[in-house]
């Protein structure tokens, strides 16, 4: 998400993901504009992480603090 708010997908995000799990993250969230580099991530990685996704700033604002 950037500073003014829009999604923007992840850049190298299979990278992303190891970086987070090196550091103790156990749970991610997502941006949809992402789904489609979902493949590009190991499955043995991605199967560490609780993973949600999100649409707009609002939707990760109340997926990160468990408001569905």
């Amino acid at each position: 998400m950037s500073l003014g708010g829009n999604i923007v997908p992840v850049e190298n995000l299979a990278e992303s993901l190891q970086v987070a799990f090196d550091a103790g993250a156990r749970r991610i969230l997502i941006p949809m504009s992402s789904v489609g580099d979902i493949p590009t991530i190991p499955g043995e990685l991605f199967a560490k992480f609780q993973t949600s996704f999100y649409a707009d700033p609002v939707d990760a604002v109340f997926k990160v603090l468990g408001v569905t």
